[in-house]
């Protein structure tokens, strides 16, 4: 799961928010420590001491551990947009040599390493130049300060780097729970686009002219005794509403199990359409097992029936063409009809309008879709998708 991708843009009372538990957080961690500090130094002191410099070595102690931990306030925003911007390289792409994915998290690794690094000397320097200038413990007092940094990093580098990784493992862990509920709501929307496809193509299916038209063939067949072909057509409509059950919950189908889909439904289409109704389909054979919404291409052709078929009364030619060019998965679904009024896209209704939304939910900016008028006539749809074979 990469996790490239930018989080949801945060108003700014949740910026705010989020600033203040953050400064909250270090602000305890200081007073803690001081505490620490505070009570080992009375410990080596004795009661006197404490007594008598109760007051100001508090406050000095304390002041120097906000120096310390107070600057991680600054650190940890650029931290956790760092969570954010460099993924863990857990996906490594399909194409590359199986060593790969080693190299990958070995410069994952040095990069965080060296980062690391420079945060905690930038850090050490500023809690070096707190420390000379508070002096709050007195066997600093006649410290210079480089000797003093040196010191503050050789004692609390390991330690400083452990921290970056801490905050680090958090912005990771927050930036994949995000992921996981935006994967939650994405898997839901698509649930429902995908039951409201499957619904439109029982619509249709079901809707009385529909039926009528069927049945009407049907008895006709029957009356002039082509029982043979009427069973075939009554087989054909119970193979078309079942592979539209068999297929719920599946968002993606290879491209044959389309076709095989949309065979069943121009077989019925061509029963009430007669020779008025011709099909083509040109299907490169390595395209078959291409990875395509479910119930794409019927909506398409639906479409094209009813605008450049039903429209007229001649024939008219349906043409479904599929190709591949690289990792470019094109397919067109054209009428020989009148064509498309100017400015017309003829995807208002409820099935292309479904069609195109769920294509966006797949695959983002890699589809693309296009309405057209052909340069022989009638009206052309293209899409192009993400070549992917399951």
């Amino acid at each position: 799961m990469a996790l490239s991708q930018p989080i949801p843009n945060v108003s700014p009372k949740q910026r705010w928010v989020q600033w203040a538990l953050i400064a909250s957080f270090w602000t305890l961690v200081a007073l803690v420590f001081s505490a620490e500090f505070y009570f080992a130094m009375s410990v080596e002191s004795g009661p006197e001491a404490e007594a008598e410099a109760w007051s100001a070595s508090w406050v000095l102690i304390f002041a120097s551990q906000v120096v310390h931990w107070g600057s991680w306030i600054a650190f940890t925003p650029l931290i956790l947009w760092l969570a954010r911007r460099i993924p863990l390289p857990i996906e490594p792409k399909q194409e590359q040599a199986p060593a790969t994915p080693r190299n990958r998290w070995g410069r994952w690794a040095l990069m965080h390493l060296g980062t690391g690094l420079g945060v905690g000397v930038v850090h050490l320097f500023l809690t070096s130049v707190g420390y000379f200038l508070i002096k709050p413990f007195p066997s600093e007092e006649h410290t210079d300060f480089w000797t003093l940094f040196v010191g503050v990093c050789l004692t609390f580098i390991l330690f400083d780097l452990l921290m970056y990784w801490g905050v680090l493992g958090v912005g990771y862990a927050v930036a994949y729970y995000r992921k996981y509920k935006e994967g939650e709501v994405h898997a839901s929307q698509l649930e429902a686009q995908l039951a409201q496809a499957q619904l439109q193509a029982l619509k249709m299916q079901l809707h009385p002219h529909f039926l009528f038209n069927t049945l009407n063939a049907v008895s006709t067949l029957v009356r002039t005794n082509k029982n043979e072909a009427a069973t075939d057509m009554i087989a054909g409509l119970s193979d078309l509403l079942r592979l539209t059950l068999e297929s719920s919950g599946a968002q993606e189908v290879t491209l044959k199990e389309e076709l095989d889909f949309l065979e069943r439904y121009l077989e019925i289409e061509q029963i009430r359409f007669g020779d008025r109704l011709r099909v083509q389909m040109d299907i490169e054979p390595g395209t078959l097992h291409a990875r395509v919404p479910n119930l794409l291409l019927q909506p398409l052709v639906e479409n094209a029936i009813r605008h450049g078929i039903a429209a007229r009364a001649e024939a008219g030619l349906i043409e479904i063409r599929a190709t591949r060019d690289d990792d470019i998965l094109r397919l067109h679904v054209r009428d020989d009809g009148p064509g498309m009024p100017e400015g017309d896209r003829l995807h208002n209704g409820v099935g292309l309008s479904n069609t195109m939304a769920r294509l966006e939910r797949l695959y983002g900016s890699a589809q693309h879709v296009t309405f057209a008028n052909a340069e022989d006539g009638g009206a052309v749809v293209t899409l192009e998708l993400p070549f992917r074979e399951f």
